[in-house]
């Protein structure tokens, strides 16, 4: 069930003349809200969570970018210059780094390329858009069924059990993708363990009735490459 990356070969070309690379260390931010967005990023290695603090002070995570993934984009074209989301180190690796102003540059004069690069960023406000959806119509349980929809789509692998999904995940982190309380996933989860459609072992997921959590949303079965948590 592992996704596909959306990337374009002319696309890819562009993102592997990237400037020069830096290591990352878990637990480190690579920018945070507000600061200055002067560079573009593609992940060589390593796990990086994009994210969005919200006025009360819970984290919503939209995004888990890993190798050949590009982030950072929302700031191009942009007057006000600032990254508007954070970008936190969850597992250490090293970032291949694009100066956005000689990239802007480059788009500027090859149109082809930033209709490109266009048709990616429009992906990725598809991939957010949906999530929003499931949140709005659905509330708390749309946002925690919908993400383990993705996560199965992104890191699952079928068994003879269901559907595990090979990365380890607290509820809390569970609770930064619905953009909720630590509690309120607990409470969820722990229903979803009662009716046997997931199972959790050592901060590993199985799902064992997907389409009870697809029925549940009224899930519309989109793309794979719509329907992940990259």
């Amino acid at each position: 069930m592992e996704n596909e990356k959306e990337i374009s070969t002319k696309l890819e070309e562009l993102l592997q003349s990237a400037h020069y690379t830096k290591k990352i260390e878990k637990g480190t931010f690579l920018y945070q809200e507000g600061m200055l967005a002067n560079e573009l990023y593609i992940v060589q290695s390593g796990v990086i969570q994009i994210s969005k603090i919200v006025p009360d002070g819970r984290e919503l995570t939209l995004r888990m970018c890993q190798k050949g993934d590009l982030f950072g984009e929302l700031s191009l074209f942009c007057p006000s210059s600032n990254y508007m989301l954070n970008a936190k180190i969850v597992e250490s690796g090293e970032v291949a780094i694009i100066n956005k102003k000689e990239l802007e540059e480059r788009l500027n004069q090859d149109h082809s390329l930033a209709l490109e690069l266009m048709k990616w960023i429009s992906l990725q406000y598809r991939k957010t858009q949906t999530k929003f959806r499931d949140l709005v119509l659905h509330g708390k349980k749309g946002a925690l069924y919908s993400t383990l929809i993705r996560l199965t789509n992104s890191y699952g692998v079928e068994n003879e059990e269901g559907i595990l999904i090979t990365i380890a995940l607290t509820n809390q982190d569970l609770a930064n993708f619905c953009g909720t309380s630590r509690e309120v996933v607990n409470r969820m989860l722990g229903e979803l363990r009662k009716n046997n459609v997931i199972s959790i072992e050592k901060s590993m997921i199985t799902i064992h009735d997907l389409p009870y959590l697809k029925t549940t949303i009224d899930c519309e079965n989109c793309p794979i490459n719509i329907c992940n948590i990259e």
